[in-house]
């Protein structure tokens, strides 16, 4: 695998000469204004068009703009046609598709399968506006506009559907989208380093069809190299070994018995205790070796019909999802094959410091007036401050998009964008909404040797327990968050993303920080469940944990005289979890004083471990075979709510279900008046379901917190 120069190094494109564009384009009125006769690039995307770094769409079109092309923008275009797909033309090398910066089927349809009427990403939270499997229709309009313009498919979307996937919608697996959408390449992950090589390739006459060799990419092959190693792991009887040195079922769970990082044999003790322990992971270079080699997964055609060998793909999958190891994938469909490339290389923090720092205005284009965007309102005040999750939660989407490495901006470079919102963001008032990203607190967290990390397989670094190679120091974020309170105009600086305090414990100093300074009066947190089943699946940490940073969090609050409340945050219905384990979740809750406000079943997404588990009742954490325990999967309409009733049992429509529940599980002595039963035995009379809710209000007031689960994917995506 080739070794990816610098992002801002490429040659500049020759109609650089044009400038900077105030906003792009989403007319030929536009296109007239700034001189141009055509565009080279043409994004099409589900959402509307905010000229903001936490929108897929403008961090593409800028980083495209700053390389030198001319990029326009057609954003929700009426897809029963191809005529929007013409509105600016033809493009000169290609259209780049997306969905938005949500998957259109989960921003189409909550967990129950319901049609949402509003999207959070549309001017006025107008729902409608993206078509199912946004990226597959798109692609097909813009086909009929312009035959023969190549097509690039990116975003959550097509990452999360790169290979044969499980589609709750349909409750089939489908076929990689690049065959679904007939696009020439797709991009996965954050896109920046291909969507720069693929544009100056296209640029110098080169067909995307034919581009092989770009890291976070897949395309569609007719035939394979002849010149290449194949490695088989194709059956689960005789899987082959995904690597020569590494097994592809190193065990998670062996965490505390062993090196975490190690291949399984004899552990390197110079590779523990390295001298230097740098502070970010800024460049990994790739394994020696590896060049020419690639691992055949179960077709297409096997894994529709056989769970085992798609919870297999599923562990495969994501086994090599570390860029410093991971190998060249290969699904056959049919007679052709998806090629999927491995992930690619992470930003160094200059260069993430110059993708935040491009010529974003910062708001909605002027196309949409007066109307309110709720994704862009939610985050203007806010500032992304890195990228990707090593948590590895079994649910999350963002392994699958971002990625396990941590790549963290520079504190300079997010200081210069504080000043930003002061200075251009209209209705600054001088409080910055959230210091965060994916996770609040994961900032330059990274593995503490790149020669350990080099190695690792890991599903995740801190599951089941904290790798004792990651760098747990939450001081650069501390010396951020003291900087940044400082600047002027800036009264309040509130921390909104989600903790991982399980991480937050290991620097109590972080958590005086935060709780003294960044706590708007509530935090939020995410335990998930209770229970060790469901826990066990979730890659999520024991209750002890939460206890932990629970009396932090008292402790500082009550120092700093502020009465704040934790919110934690609960699934339902996740695999591995009983009917038992939610009636246990429910009696935590209820003697600890919460009433669940909103709550959410569980959503499986698109390749997400979770989702294989659901589709196949088989644990892809962990060795597949046809003999391996099946995993208790909450499936069917009426187990799912019933799940989440217990999540809402306080709730008096609830209450027949869960007495029926009690009753046939045995455990009719929950029904009752008294404090340890869980409901009552009788239904109250319709006003006092009013009465009810009210007392749920006023109890929230007095601190007894209600919690929300949202169910949907991390919000800051490119």
């Amino acid at each position: 695998m080739q070794i990816d120069t610098p992002l801002f190094s490429h040659p500049k494109y020759w109609a650089e000469c044009y400038g900077h564009a105030p906003f792009l384009p989403m007319s030929r009125k536009e296109m007239d204004d700034l001189g141009w006769d055509s565009c080279d690039v043409i994004i099409v995307c589900g959402d509307a068009y905010v000229d903001h770094p936490s929108f897929g769409m403008a961090v593409i079109g800028r980083l495209l703009e700053s390389q030198g092309f001319r990029v326009g923008i057609i954003a929700q275009p009426d897809w029963t046609s191809k005529d929007a797909f013409q509105a600016l033309g033809k493009p000169n090398l290609f259209f780049a598709v997306s969905a938005g910066n949500m998957d259109s089927m989960i921003n189409r349809y909550t967990a129950d399968l319901k049609i949402r009427h509003d999207d959070a990403y549309t001017a006025g939270n107008i729902g409608g506006k993206r078509p199912d499997r946004a990226v597959t229709v798109y692609s097909q309009r813009c086909r009929e506009a312009f035959k023969d313009v190549p097509i690039v498919v990116g975003g959550i979307e097509a990452s999360l559907r790169r290979m044969a996937h499980y589609d709750y919608w349909s409750d089939k697996v489908k076929r990689s989208v690049l065959l679904d959408s007939k696009a020439d390449i797709l991009l996965y992950g954050n896109a920046e380093r291909a969507i720069a090589e693929v544009a100056l390739r296209i640029s110098r006459g080169e067909h995307p069809k034919q581009m092989h060799n770009i890291r976070g990419t897949a395309v569609v092959l007719n035939e394979l190299p002849a010149d290449w190693t194949v490695k088989d792991s194709s059956r689960v009887d005789k899987p082959g070994r995904v690597d020569a040195i590494i097994s592809p079922y190193v065990d998670t769970r062996s965490a505390e018995e062993a090196n975490p990082c190690s291949s399984g044999g004899e552990v390197n003790e110079a590779l523990q205790e390295p001298e230097e322990i740098p502070a970010q992971v800024l460049k990994i270079m790739p394994i020696k070796g590896q060049d020419k080699e690639y691992i055949r997964l179960p077709s297409f055609e096997k894994v529709v019909n056989d769970p085992v060998l798609y919870a297999h793909t599923s562990r495969v999958l994501h086994l090599e999802t570390n860029p410093a190891n991971a190998q060249v994938l290969v699904q056959p469909h049919a007679e052709r094959y998806v090629w999927i490339n491995p992930p690619p290389i992470p930003l160094a923090t200059d260069e993430l410091d110059d993708v935040f720092e491009l010529q974003y205005q910062r708001v909605p284009h002027p196309v949409y007036g007066d109307a309110k965007i709720p994704a862009y309102e939610m985050i203007r005040f806010s500032v992304n401050i890195m990228r990707g999750c090593f948590g590895g939660c079994s649910f999350c989407s963002i392994t699958e998009h971002e990625g396990r490495v941590i790549q963290s901006r520079s504190e300079d470079s997010i200081i210069r964008e504080i000043e930003k919102i002061r200075d251009m963001t209209p209705g600054f008032t001088g409080t910055i909404s959230d210091l965060g990203g994916p996770t609040a607190n994961m900032y330059q967290l990274n593995c503490k040797s790149e020669e350990i990390h080099a190695r690792c397989r890991r599903l995740s670094c801190v599951y089941p327990g904290i790798c004792k190679n990651l760098e747990t120091d939450h001081s650069p974020t501390t010396n951020l968050y003291r900087r940044a309170r400082t600047l002027p105009g800036i009264k309040r600086i509130f921390v909104a993303s989600g903790l991982r305090y399980d991480l937050a414990v290991e620097d109590p100093e972080y958590v005086k920080e935060l709780v003294t300074h960044h706590v708007g009066g509530y935090l939020k947190i995410a335990p998930e469940h209770t229970e060790g089943s469901p826990l066990s699946k979730m890659m999520k940490p024991g209750m002890g944990t939460y206890y932990r940073f629970k009396e932090l969090f008292e402790k500082f609050s009550a120092e700093a005289g502020k009465k704040q409340y934790l919110i934690p945050y609960f699934i339902a219905a996740h695999p591995g979890t009983r009917d038992e384990d939610m009636m246990n979740l429910a009696l935590w809750l209820k003697s600890n004083g919460f009433r669940a406000d909103q709550v959410q079943n569980f959503y499986p997404s698109p390749m997400a471990s979770a989702t294989a588990m659901y589709h196949t009742e088989k644990d892809p954490l962990h060795r597949v075979d046809y003999k391996s325990d099946k995993v208790a999967i909450p499936k069917g309409a009426k187990q799912r709510r019933l799940h989440k009733a217990f999540l809402r049992y306080h709730d008096p429509d609830n209450w027949p279900m869960l007495r029926e529940a009690l009753k046939s599980m045995g455990k009719a002595h929950l029904i009752g008046y008294g404090k340890k039963h869980l409901i009552p035995p009788t239904q109250p009379t319709k006003p006092s379901r009013n009465k009810t809710l009210g007392q749920s209000q006023a109890k929230m007031r007095k601190g007894k917190v209600l919690t929300k689960h949202t169910g949907l994917p991390p919000r800051k995506h490119s």
